[in-house]
Order: C-alpha cells, then structure tokens, then sequence
C-alpha cells in the first residue's frame, strides 16, 4: 500500500515538475516572440523612414518656394531622428554601426540648422546646395542596401534573434545575413563620410570658407617630400608618393601616401608653408605602454614641434590602445571652438597617428574680441537652477545659423550627468547645451581659460 501511494507522490511530483518545466517554455517563447516583433517592427520602420527621408531630400531639392522649404528641413530632421531611434533599437550594439548613425546625425545637423535660420534673408548658398545634393545621392545608396537586406529577410524568413546571438557569441564562422547585410550598409556610409566631414565638437564652424592662416613660402615637390617624411615617420622619402590637388581645390595641398607592409600612411599638407591639414596613420597599435595622460603630454609636444601655439587640451579620450585629444586655440584668456585641431597618440609607443587641422586652417585668426555685456553671475542666472556649475570659462562659438558669437561656457551637473552649456554673453540667450557622453573633462587643464 505504502509502495503505491509513494508512486502516486512520484507521479504527481513528475507531472508539476513537466507542467512548471512547460510553463516556463512557454513564457521564455512569450518573451522571444515579443523581442523578434520588436526587431522586426524596428527595422522594417527604419526602412520605411529611410525611403521618406530620401524622397523628402529630393522635394527639397526641387523646391522653389523659402516658405515650403522650412518646414521640409524640419520634416527632414525629424526622420534622422525616427531613424536613429530604429537603429538603437536592432541587436547591433556589438557590431559597429558608429558610422551609419554620423551620418544620420550629419544629415540632422544640415537640415536644423538650415531649418531654424531665415531663408528670406540667407538662402541656401552654392556649398550648402551640393551638400543637399550629395545627401539625397548617399541616402538613396543606402535606402537601396537596406532594401537589400530587408528583401532578404522577408524572402528568407530570417530572424532577429539569430542576430543577436550570433554577435554575443561573436561566432566568426556563422554566416549570418542579416550581420553581413548590415556590415556592408557601414561599409558603403563609411565610403562618403569624407564628403561629409565637419569637426565633431559642438560650436565649431562647419562652413567651408578660404583658409586665412596659411603662412609661409610655397614648397616644391622635393620639400613636400621632406615635410612628409618627418610628419609621416618614415626612414626614406623615396618611398613615398606625392601627387598635387587639381585646379578648383579649396586650398593647393601635396597629398603624401606611403605603404610599409601592414603600415600605410596619408597625409594632406598645403603648398604654401608645407602645414599639415590631415595625418591619417594606419598600423596595429600593441599593447598599451603608456597612459592617457602620458599621451596627452606627447599630443601637446606634436602640437609645440608643428608650431601650434596657445592651444588648450579639451577633451581627451580613449579608444583601445589609442588616444584621442582635441585642443582649442585660446586667445587672451577666450576659447576659440572653430579653430580646434584634434590628435590621435597611439598608447603603445607615443607616435603621432593622426591629425585633423582643417578648420584651424580654414578659421584661425586674431580675432576683435568685444567686452561681454553680461556679467558671469547674470550668465549663470540664464543657466537650470538645479545644475552644479563645476568650470567656467569665456568662448567663442559657432551658433545654430553659423555666426561667431561670445557667450560663458559652464561645465555641470544635473542627476549625475554632465552637460556643457553655452550662454550668450552679449543677451543672456542659452545659445546651447551639450550632454556629455563617456567624455573625459580634463579640468585642471585650460587654466588659462577660465574667467
């Protein structure tokens, strides 16, 4: 008797261990379901917001009337930001997708500030046309990858979430399509990022103008080649090659290659003075030797050994074994954002990898700084009273239609995040606020900065 209500117990133990085991089969499938519909709804609408986004580029274009054009532009930024949400929410945050949502964030950035900016009395210029122009090229390229991967997906019945595991278990041999689509979505933006490149940094001029601070006497082929040799660290300058730009270039420059195996290197220098505009260096960086802060120092030599001069560090980050920093020119005590130039220090022996010095070409100059009208306390009046101020300093920016203007910088916090705000030291007008993602703020550094 005892043998079978023991079997009984057993039965019944058996039966609730399969019915729990069955309901959390179920609800684990609940929850799979819900993260594909998800995925699914996220890309299917990034294509959707992509297609518009390419023919609204292309109304634009074939606009004739300022009064329709505004509320196009601000149309047009409102789908780089529908799509940049898309995109935030596949399964790629282990695959690099970084150059793809820039030039979303490029195609935001033109259509605000043109949006918000009087057409009546600045139209759109000759520049800013062929920059239209060539965004509604390069978003149809990529309206049509994205189609290409969606057919794909539609055709095949693929599914998302063999996506997600394929890139948390970074299985090289998986052949994944949707992974390889999408890697050759970044591929193909990543081949018209150069006709798209302004500086990263908030409050710099992204207006193409003629350079002003191109000093010196023009150099000949032979001393570009010498200049590249040393910007470039190479032993033999007759491994290099240097070709002249065409007529029509913004600026005469001698463009410098070189390859040493797994080793290339190039480099855009002006003809007149041999000054460095872009260094671009391309090895395997090995293990870290040194420290950020040791990098910095190293940046700050480069700049003194090219003759930059009264530069102050503003942010300096890393990314592996590299370092990345970026200095503004500081005049009299005032931070000047459009004439900034940015370095690339790799960590493992100290070598210059990487210069950008375009915009500090293309603006730098003394400029007539006039006398605030604001004081800093009124300034900091115009600021959220609920963030911490932590730094001050006096700036000169670029605003939202392109003009210089002073303002007070602040530096704060506001629930354990950090913003950079922009006051207008002319009318108190809160001409920007930036958030602050993963950026090394180096405050004891511009102490010559600060008001």
């Amino acid at each position: 008797m005892g043998r079978w209500i023991l079997i009984g117990i057993l039965t019944l133990g058996i039966a609730g261990v399969g019915f729990w085991g069955y309901q959390e089969h179920q609800e684990k499938n609940a929850v799979l379901i819900q993260a594909e519909n998800n995925y699914q709804r996220a890309f299917h609408e990034l294509s959707y917001h992509m297609d518009l986004m390419h023919d609204k580029i292309g109304t634009a274009l074939a606009m004739n009337s300022r009064e329709q054009l505004s509320p196009q532009m601000v149309e047009i930024w409102r789908l780089t930001s529908e799509a940049t949400s898309n995109v935030g929410q596949l399964p790629l945050t282990l695959m690099p997708f970084n150059k793809t949502e820039e030039f979303l964030s490029k195609i935001g950035e033109f259509t605000y500030r043109t949006a918000v900016r009087d057409l009546q009395e600045k139209p759109l210029n000759d520049k800013e046309i062929k920059t239209l122009n060539n965004l509604y090229e390069q978003s149809g390229e990529l309206k049509d990858e994205l189609r290409n991967v969606q057919h794909t997906v539609l055709d095949e019945n693929l599914r998302w979430m063999d996506v997600q595991l394929a890139l948390a278990t970074q299985d090289e041999q998986s052949d994944n399509t949707i992974v390889d689509g999408f890697k050759t979505v970044e591929k193909k933006v990543e081949g018209f990022a150069e006709s798209n490149v302004d500086s990263a940094l908030t409050g710099t001029s992204s207006e193409e103008h003629e350079y002003q601070n191109l000093t010196g006497q023009k150099i000949n082929k032979e001393a570009a080649a010498k200049r590249g040799q040393e910007l470039l660290n190479v032993e033999n300058a007759g491994n290099l090659t240097v070709t002249e730009s065409g007529k029509g270039a913004d600026v005469p420059i001698y463009s410098i290659s070189y390859q040493n195996g797994d080793k290339n290197g190039y480099l855009d220098i002006t003809k007149q003075g041999g000054h460095p505009l872009t260094l671009l260096i391309n090895r395997d960086v090995q293990e870290q030797k040194i420290s950020l802060n040791e990098g910095l120092e190293k940046a700050k030599s480069y700049l003194k050994q090219y003759n930059f001069e009264d530069m102050d560090v503003f942010t300096s980050n890393q990314f592996d074994n590299t370092g990345v920093y970026s200095f503004l020119y500081n005049q009299d005590g005032v931070r000047i954002y459009s004439d900034a130039i940015e370095l690339k220090v790799g960590l493992d022996n100290g070598e210059l990898l990487g210069i950008t010095a375009r915009n500090y070409f293309m603006n730098h100059k003394e400029r007539d700084i006039p006398e605030p009208e604001l004081t800093i306390e009124e300034a900091k009046e115009k600021v959220n009273p609920d963030v911490k101020i932590n730094e001050e300093y006096m700036a000169v920016i670029d605003n939202d239609v392109g003009d210089e203007v002073l303002v007070y910088e602040f530096l704060g916090v506001l629930d354990n995040e950090t913003y950079r705000i922009f006051i207008n030291a002319m009318d108190g007008t809160e001409e920007k606020v930036e958030k602050l993602d993963g950026t090394e703020i180096n405050y004891a550094s511009a102490s010559q900065g600060r008001t």
